[in-house]
């Protein structure tokens, strides 16, 4: 059976550094601070801003929070945005996606300042990732690349086969990937033989948003999965994009959903926020 990557203990771990480093930055008078912008009452939304809040005081960074109601205009949230951006308590700004359907979400992510991005999701960030000098690293994969880091996983050489191409997971874990020296191939729903493509890889990165959808017997003996998905299925359980009683057989390490990735997502939030507050130290 495969080992189980535990992203809570990982995360723990992260967590418990990011609040010593915090404090470390406390006796110069720096304060990481972190701006979380919520319009509506999507709950899956509102949950994850509690989460998040938690996991700032927890972490000892400052969070600024700001619930705005549905109605709330794109003017209106641009003036928030550019108020926040002349902000110098705030490191870091995290507007909630998704935003109501009378926002332009690409307007409202590219206002932000991309030394205040740390969703990494503004284009200035995506292009240095995209040419190996980041700024910041989208927070999903870089969980995942810190998890492939406590399992021992060295990528150089290795084929890594990524399934799913979003901008916010599947693309950039591409890229940092590609940055550690293996070779990758991103894969997407209409591939063809996507069975083929998963068998030949070392690591399979599972980002496409389907229940199930990489089988266990496509996974190679001794591979290394991730499975970023989250998928319900009836009223209560939860899955994610691999079949993972069958996969574990065959692999040689495999993150469980829940418990996997997902609490990696907010540890790397708390970390770009520090790595800002920290430059912000150095000027």
């Amino acid at each position: 059976m495969a080992e189980i990557i535990d992203g809570k203990a990982i995360a723990a771990e992260i967590r418990g550094r990011i609040k010593e480093e915090a404090a470390e930055l406390k006796k110069s008078n720096v304060v990481p601070g972190l701006a979380v912008v919520l319009v509506g009452e999507d709950p899956a939304s509102r949950v994850y801003v509690t989460m998040k809040e938690k996991a700032c005081a927890e972490a000892g960074i400052f969070s600024d929070e700001h619930k705005l109601p549905v109605e709330t205009s794109e003017a209106q949230l641009l003036a928030l945005i550019a108020q926040l951006n002349q902000d110098a308590r705030i490191d870091g700004i995290l507007v909630q996606l998704p935003l109501p359907a009378h926002i332009d979400e690409t307007r409202v992510l590219e206002a932000i300042l991309p030394q205040k991005d740390v969703d990494g999701f503004h284009p200035y960030n995506v292009g240095r990732l995209a040419t190996g000098n980041p700024l910041f690293q989208p927070c999903t994969p870089y969980g995942i690349m810190k998890m492939l880091e406590h399992t021992g996983t060295d990528l150089t050489g290795k084929d890594v086969v990524v399934v799913g191409r979003s901008n916010i997971v599947g693309k950039p874990v591409a890229l940092m990937c590609l940055a550690r020296h293996a070779t990758v191939t991103l894969c997407h729903s209409r591939t063809r033989d996507l069975a083929a493509k998963v068998r030949a890889a070392d690591v399979v990165i599972a980002a496409v948003g389907r229940p199930e959808m990489v089988k266990g017997d496509w996974v190679k003996d001794g591979a290394v999965v991730i499975d970023v998905g989250i998928n319900r299925v009836g009223e209560k359980k939860l899955v994610g994009d691999v079949e993972y009683e069958a996969a574990s057989r065959h692999a040689g390490a495999i993150t469980p959903v829940p418990g996997g990735v997902g609490p990696m997502t907010i540890a790397m939030l708390l970390q770009n926020t520090l790595e800002s507050a920290q430059r912000r130290a150095r000027r």
